[in-house]
C-alpha cells in the first residue's frame, strides 16, 4: 500500500528491546505506515498513551516487566488498539497465555519477511484469534501475575530498604561535608582573624576562643616549648578551666607518655577517639567532661614552636577531615606564632640595642668626667701620706725637744730645724702669734679638744681613702674602655680559677660546666674581672652567710655559636622597679657600704666589647640571675 500524505498512513507501535528486531521490522513496514519504536515497557506504555496507535506489535520477552503484563495494561488504556505478540517463545501455551493477557493475535520470530507484511494488515483489518479453553489459561495468567507481583513486593520492599539505608549514607555523608564546610571556613575565619594580630598574649587567646566558638569544641589549648626545651607550658586555654590550669603554671614534659608531649617530639597529630579507653591518659581535673583528644604540632619553618589540643566531650569526635581542616588552621596558626615571636624579638633586640646604647652613651659622659676628677684626684693619696709623715715627724721633734733639759735644747740639731720652719711661716702667710692668743682665749680643759692629734690623722685617712675610691671608680670606667687583648678562652679552667681565687668558704659557690663546652672568645683578664663583680655582688646580696649558694654554670648557648654561663644566688631577688638601673653608672643598693655603682655598668661595657650579652633574671624572694652570652668565634 502506497499512501500520498503521511497524516493517512496507519501508526503501528513495535516494543522491542533488541535492536535488530526493530531494524527488521523498521525495513519492512516504514515505508507503509508510520512506525513508532520503544526500547522498553514504561517507555512503551508512555508512547502508546500519547499516540493512540493503530496496531501495537508487542514482544513478551521485555526487561522489568513482561510483555503480558504490558498487553494487560494496554488492553485496559487503549481496548481499541489490538495488540499482537511478536515472540520467540513458541513453548505449548505460549499463544494462549499472550491472547488472554490481551493480544488479539501471536506471530513468531525469526519473522518471516514474505509474509509478514501480509499479516500485519490482516491484523489491521480486524483479524481476532480467539484462545483454547481461556478459563484454564486466564487462572494461569492470574497465578502467574500473583506471584510475579509479590516477587515485585518483595523486590520493591528490599529496594526500599537498600534506599533507606542509602538515605541514612547520603545523610551522614551530607553532615560530614557540611562539618567539614564548616570546619573549613573556621579555619578561614582563624586564618584572617589571627594573621592581623602580632601581640603573641593575644594571638594564643584569641585563637582557642575561635576555635572553640566556630568548631563547637568543650576545650582548646595552646602549649608552646620552653627555652630549655624541656618542657611544654600552656600559654592559653578556653575558658575558666584555661585560666585555673594557667594559673598553676600547668606544663607538660616533652620527653613523657602526653599526647601533648609525643605530638611535639614527633611531630605529628595524634588523635584518642576515646580517652576512657588509654589507661596512660592524664585525667584532668579542670576537664573532666573530655572524651575526644586531638594533638597537632605547631611546625613553622621546620621548627616545632609548640601543640595545640583539642577536646570534646563526645566519643569519636574526630574523623580525618576534621584533622585535615584543623592541621590547616593549625599551620596558619604556627606562622603567626612566628611571626609574633620574630616581632617580639625584634622589639627585644631594639630595646637592648637602645638600652646598651643608652647605657654606653651614660658610661661614656660618666667616663669622661670621672677621667677628669681621677686626674685630679691622683696626687691626692700621696699627698695625705706625706701631711701625715710630716705631721709625724714634727710630732717626734715636738716630743724630744721637750724631753730635753733646758741647757741642751738649744743645742740640739732638732732646735735648728724647727727655727728653720718657724721663720719661714711669715713668707707663707702664717701668724702664729695670732693663733697662740686665739688659743689663750679658750678654757685650759677645751685645748685637748681643739688641738687633737687623733682626730688630724683621722681627717687625712678619710681624705686618702676618698681619693683611692675615686681612682677605683676611674678604673671601673675606664678600665673597660682600655684595647682589650682578646683570645680564645678556655671557659672551665677560667671560671675554676676565678671561684678558688675568691677564697669564700667551701661550698658557698659551686660550678657546674659541661664537658662539651666550647673555648669562648673575648679578654681573658676583663671577662674574669665579669665573674669576680658577679659573684662578689651575689655574696654581697646574700648577706655573706653560711646558708648562701652560688651557682656558676656554663653551657653551650641555644643560640649558635655562643656560650652561656649563668651566675645564680639564692638572694632575696631584685624589686622589678630597679633591674633596668642596676646597669646605669654610680647606682648601687649598697648604701654606705663602699658600692661604686660602677661594677654591673662595667660589666655590661665588657661583654659588649667582646660582641656577647648580659642580662638578669629576677623574681623577689628567689634570687637573681645574671647570665652571659660570649662568643666562640672572633667577632
Amino acid at each position: 500500500m502506497q499512501a500520498t500524505n503521511p497524516r493517512d498512513l496507519k501508526k503501528i507501535l513495535y516494543i522491542e528491546d533488541t535492536d535488530d528486531a526493530r531494524l527488521l521490522v523498521r525495513r519492512l513496514l516504514a515505508r507503509d505506515y508510520v512506525l513508532l519504536e520503544s526500547n522498553n515497557p514504561i517507555d512503551g506504555i508512555d508512547l502508546a498513551l500519547n499516540t493512540n496507535p493503530d496496531l501495537i506489535l508487542l514482544d513478551m520477552n521485555l526487561p522489568d516487566m513482561s510483555g503480558r503484563e504490558v498487553a494487560t495494561r494496554l488492553k485496559r488504556a487503549l481496548p481499541e488498539a489490538p495488540i499482537v505478540a511478536l515472540t520467540a517463545d513458541v513453548s505449548g501455551n505460549a499463544r494462549e497465555k499472550a491472547l488472554v493477557a490481551g493480544c488479539v493475535g501471536f506471530m513468531t520470530k525469526p519473522i518471516e519477511i514474505d509474509t509478514f507484511r501480509e499479516e500485519v494488515k490482516a491484523y489491521l483489518n480486524g483479524k481476532r484469534e480467539i484462545p483454547k479453553n481461556p478459563d484454564k489459561h486466564m487462572k494461569a495468567y492470574h497465578e502467574e501475575l500473583v506471584e510475579h507481583l509479590e516477587r515485585k513486593v518483595h523486590e520493591l520492599t528490599k529496594m526500599a530498604e537498600q534506599n533507606s539505608f542509602l538515605d541514612k549514607q547520603n545523610k551522614h555523608v551530607i553532615a560530614r561535608m557540611e562539618r567539614h564546610q564548616r570546619l573549613l571556613q573556621a579555619a578561614a575565619t582563624v586564618g584572617h582573624n589571627i594573621t592581623s594580630i602580632l601581640d603573641l598574649h593575644e594571638l594564643l587567646q584569641t585563637t582557642v576562643n575561635i576555635i572553640c566558638k566556630e568548631y563547637e569544641f568543650y576545650y582548646a589549648g595552646i602549649f608552646l616549648v620552653d627555652e630549655e626545651k624541656k618542657w611544654a607550658v600552656l600559654r592559653a586555654g578556653y575558658g575558666e578551666a584555661g585560666e585555673k590550669m594557667i594559673a598553676n603554671n600547668h606544663r607538660l614534659a616533652l620527653d613523657g607518655d602526653s599526647m601533648i608531649g609525643s605530638c611535639i617530639r614527633e611531630r605529628q597529630a595524634r588523635i584518642s577517639l576515646d580517652v576512657g579507653d588509654e589507661e596512660k591518659h592524664f585525667k584532668n581535673p579542670f576537664l573532666p567532661e573530655t572524651r575526644s583528644e586531638m594533638g597537632l604540632p605547631l611546625i613553622a619553618k621546620d621548627e616545632t614552636l609548640g601543640a595545640l589540643t583539642v577536646q570534646s566531650e563526645k566519643v569519636n569526635a574526630f574523623s580525618n577531615a576534621d584533622i585535615a581542616a584543623l592541621q590547616t588552621m593549625a599551620d596558619q596558626l604556627a606562622i603567626a606564632l612566628r611571626n609574633a615571636k620574630l616581632l617580639q624579638e625584634l622589639e627585644s633586640a631594639n630595646a637592648e640595642l637602645l638600652r646598651t646604647k643608652t647605657f654606653e652613651a651614660i658610661a661614656t659622659a660618666t667616663g669622661e668626667a670621672i677621667h677628669w676628677v681621677g686626674n685630679k684626684a691622683a696626687p691626692i693619696p700621696g699627698s695625705a701620706e706625706r701631711v701625715r709623715e710630716d705631721l709625724l715627724n714634727f710630732m717626734a721633734i715636738f716630743k724630744t725637744l721637750l724631753d730635753l733639759p733646758p741647757e741642751e735644747r738649744d743645742a740640739h740639731p732638732y732646735m735648728d730645724v724647727a727655727r728653720e720652719t718657724f721663720s719661714l711661716l711669715p713668707s707663707l702667710d702664717i701668724n702664729l702669734e695670732e693663733k697662740a692668743d686665739a688659743l689663750n682665749q679658750l678654757p685650759p680643759q677645751n685645748l685637748p679638744i681643739v688641738v687633737d692629734i687623733e682626730s688630724s690623722l683621722e681627717d687625712i685617712g678619710i681624705i686618702k681613702q676618698s681619693a683611692e675610691t675615686i681612682l677605683n671608680m676611674k678604673e671601673d670606667l675606664i678600665g673597660p674602655g682600655r684595647l682589650p687583648k682578646a683570645a680564645e678562652i678556655d671557659v672551665n679552667t677560667l671560671i675554676t680559677e676565678t671561684v678558688a681565687s675568691m677564697g669564700y668558704p667551701t661550698g658557698v659557690v659551686r660550678a657546674e660546666i659541661a664537658s662539651d663546652i666550647p673555648n669562648a672568645w673575648g679578654d681573658p683578664r676583663q671577662i674574669g674581672r665579669v665573674l669576680i663583680n658577679l659573684i662578689k655582688n651575689a655574696w654581697e646580696a646574700a648577706n655573706k652567710g653560711n646558708q648562701t649558694r652560688i651557682r656558676v654554670s656554663a653551657r653551650r648557648a641555644d643560640e649558635p655559636d655562643f656560650v652561656r654561663i649563668e651566675v645564680k644566688d639564692n638572694g632575696p631577688g631584685i624589686p622589678p622597679e630597679i633591674m633596668e638601673k642596676i646597669w646605669v653608672s654610680f647606682f648601687t643598693t649598697k648604701g654606705d657600704r663602699g658600692g661604686t655603682g660602677l661594677g654591673l655598668s662595667a660589666c655590661m661595657e665588657i661583654i659588649t666589647q667582646s660582641g656577647g650579652k648580659i642580662w638578669v633574671e629576677s623574681e623577689v624572694g628567689d634570687g637573681a640571675n645574671f647570665i652571659i652570652l660570649l662568643p666562640t668565634k672572633k667577632k
